[in-house]
């Protein structure tokens, strides 16, 4: 592998949480004016519950920073409690001093889903661009809503959910047939466009994945073998088999 990719193996949830925590806390001291790009989901609750700790402990502060999430669904109210508005609020931005105007997500609601998708893209360049992006990896290697075969050069779009996303995510709904069918997320060329990028994983079903990873194979087959071009990337893992 040419990649300047960096491996962290961790032995713990709490540990991979911790190192990953403590990059972004570098990255809020070094540049208080962030603008972070931030991921739902399982993985990344350890690391945010950690920034909250150090944030209303005086540590590190979100002011002037600016975030962009990776993705929402499409036709879900943000106040839908399975939004991932909600789940960014309820996790990260109710509990730390963030500006409610420089919290940004896809809207999935809008009439015109094209232009919101290009709009999304516009909103970052204009903020200056990603400094930190934070990412999960899926089973099959997807990172944000980008499945299997997504192009290397795809921007913000809508995609149609696979049935085994749907399946996946059918834990934070009452009724499974409420998951919504599409998503809106950033895409491959959008989540490389940031300067850094910290991908978080841990667990027995992730690790697959992270060996696939390893392998240093690149193709749109496995989106996040994308990930080995960046010149930024630290991934921390751990897991047993």
């Amino acid at each position: 592998m040419t990649s300047t990719m960096k491996w962290i193996e961790v032995n713990s949830y709490d540990e991979m949480s911790a190192v990953a925590a403590n990059i972004f806390t570098e990255q809020l001291k070094a540049k208080p004016a962030s603008i972070l790009g931030l991921a739902t989901g399982g993985s990344p609750v350890g690391m945010y519950k950690e920034l909250v700790k150090r944030q209303q402990a005086g540590d590190i502060t979100f002011k002037n920073v600016k975030t962009f999430n990776l993705d929402e669904y499409v036709g879900l109210d943000q106040s839908s409690p399975a939004s991932y508005w909600t789940f960014m609020h309820e996790n990260l931005f109710n509990h730390v001093d963030m500006k409610e105007e420089n919290i940004q997500l896809p809207n999935g609601k809008v009439d015109d889903l094209a232009a919101e998708c290009v709009a999304y893209d516009d909103r970052i360049a204009e903020a200056g661009g990603i400094d930190l992006q934070l990412l999960g990896i899926g089973v099959n290697g997807h990172i944000g809503f980008n499945e299997p075969g997504t192009s290397f050069t795809s921007l913000t779009n809508i995609v149609e959910l696979t049935e085994s996303t749907r399946t996946e995510n059918a834990i934070y709904f009452d009724d499974p047939a409420d998951v919504p069918t599409q998503a809106i997320t950033m895409g491959i060329q959008s989540i490389m466009n940031a300067k850094a990028i910290v991908l978080i994983a841990f667990g027995e079903k992730k690790l697959e994945a992270i060996e696939k990873l390893k392998s240093g194979v690149v193709t749109e087959d496995f989106p996040a073998s994308q990930l080995l071009n960046h010149p930024n990337v630290t991934i921390i893992y751990g897991g047993t088999k």
